[in-house]
């Protein structure tokens, strides 16, 4: 496993290796022993099983233990550099990052009451435990960076690598097709809003007999961070809330309660505390609908009918449309291009590994074509509806500068990226200290042997 990909692997598991949830805690306690030291930073053997099992629960072919172990190194040893060279990102990086991967978790699980569920820890532990690793991530990325965020490549330097292949060792590339979309969700039932505006209004006709507007809140509120805080969202810049929220708030004097407000996250019921110049201290009681059911798709399938209409007679661009319109932003920023997860090129190989939905959706269609409306569940689980843009397909063929220098190019880039490590890892392991435990002595992490200098 080359050095840059190991950075890579630790950076993304190392946000969710830890939080383990209820049927897996009391096995990492058990496992919970030293087996690497770099400067002040420990690496365990839970870590490292909970790494290797990580494979395994995905069906992916997991690596030797030894390579998971000196990518466990690495990824220390640029935290320790980091520390030795002054490396710091801002908190208010590390907040922003946090809040995006809660955000994340919770699209995930559908609610934070799901996530408490199936880890058996509460919002402000889990955020507390991810905030670390969310840290931990931005000073390596910053470390990475800092080592070979300035390498690049020429297209002379890509000629010389296609140049250097053995004509008769040049790969057979099947069909790759380029395909894009425009995902548009389903709407929450008007039945299902109504259950939760009247369930809200009942709450609020509750607190103005007399019963305690914080109390209801730690029964009611599915805000689980603020929930057992009575509801408490404490102060707020103008600003920082959804405008619905925020507006709503704002309209309040201090004591006053607000009608039923509907934002992105569900129905909310706030009562203003106090403002304080630009800030303003709220509580509310947040119920949030179930995505997955009673979700009336009509309003998405005649949305994109007139998309396609608009992209068939060529009054709107298809990226255009994807962008300011899909709910897939991951795709939507790219004009609604499906990438390829394991390169990142917006191209994808024809063949068993596509995505079943996609490689069967495209096989009634041809080059140019636009689908109908067509059903699609997002990865948060929740429904949707898009159409597919089969824009194009390459024929098999083997591999040429012209057709491929983009695949030849992110191999260059990263063989590039990878010597420069190779270079720092030199330079740096004199600049901390490194122990691995006895019973990893045949790894040779990094060259090293093990030691028992704990």
């Amino acid at each position: 496993m080359n050095k840059w990909i190991a950075v890579q692997l630790v950076a993304v598991f190392s946000l969710f290796c830890c939080l383990t949830g209820k049927g897996q805690g009391q096995q990492g306690v058990s496992l919970d022993k030293i087996i690497a030291r770099v400067d002040n930073h420990y690496i365990l053997n839970s870590e490292l099983e909970e790494m290797y099992n990580q494979y395994k629960a995905e069906g992916r072919t997991a690596p030797e233990k030894c390579q998971l172990l000196e990518s466990l190194i690495i990824n220390k040893m640029l935290l320790a550099k980091a520390e030795i060279d002054s490396v710091v990102v801002e908190d208010k990086q590390v907040d922003g990052e946090l809040d995006a991967k809660m955000g994340y978790m919770i699209q995930r699980f559908g609610s934070e009451k799901n996530i408490v569920e199936a880890y058996g820890k509460s919002i402000d532990n889990l955020k507390a435990e991810l905030r670390n690793q969310v840290k931990e991530q931005k000073i390596v990325e910053k470390m990475q960076q800092t080592i070979s965020g300035n390498v690049k490549i020429t297209p002379s330097e890509v000629r010389k690598f296609f140049n250097s292949i053995p004509k008769d060792s040049l790969p057979y590339i099947p069909s790759e097709v380029e395909i894009g979309h425009i995902v548009k969700k389903g709407e929450v039932t008007r039945e299902q809003k109504d259950k939760l505006r009247q369930q809200l209004l009942e709450i609020k006709q509750r607190v103005e007999k007399g019963e305690d507007f914080a109390n209801l809140a730690q029964i009611y509120s599915e805000d689980l961070g603020s929930a057992k805080n009575g509801g408490d969202l404490n102060f707020a810049k103008r600003g920082a809330m959804v405008p619905e929220f925020e507006g709503a708030a704002l309209a309040l004097k201090p004591g006053e309660m607000s009608d039923i407000v509907e934002s992105q996250f569900g129905f909310h019921l706030i009562k203003l505390v106090e403002t304080r110049g630009a800030e303003y201290h709220a509580r509310h009681i947040l119920l949030r609908p179930d995505y997955n059911k009673g979700t009336d798709m009509s309003r998405a399938i005649r949305s994109l009918d007139s998309l396609r209409t608009l992209i068939q007679i060529d009054t709107l661009k298809f990226a255009k449309a994807a962008l300011d319109n899909s709910d897939d932003k991951e795709t939507a920023e790219s004009g609604g291009l499906i990438s390829d997860r394991s390169t990142g090129l917006a191209r994808l190989t024809l063949d068993a590994s596509m995505d079943p939905a996609l490689y069967f959706a495209i096989d009634t269609m041809k080059v140019g074509d636009l689908s109908h409306p067509v059903s699609y569940r997002l990865e948060d689980g929740s429904s949707a509806m898009r159409i597919i843009w089969y824009k194009s397909r390459s024929e098999p063929h083997t591999a040429n500068l012209h057709d491929d220098y983009e695949k030849l190019a992110q191999i260059v880039l990263s063989n590039k990226r990878n010597n420069a490590l190779e270079e720092w890892f030199k330079k740096a392991q004199g600049d901390v200290f490194i122990s691995i435990e006895p019973e990893y002595k045949n790894c040779k992490v990094l060259g090293l042997a093990a030691t028992d200098d704990m």
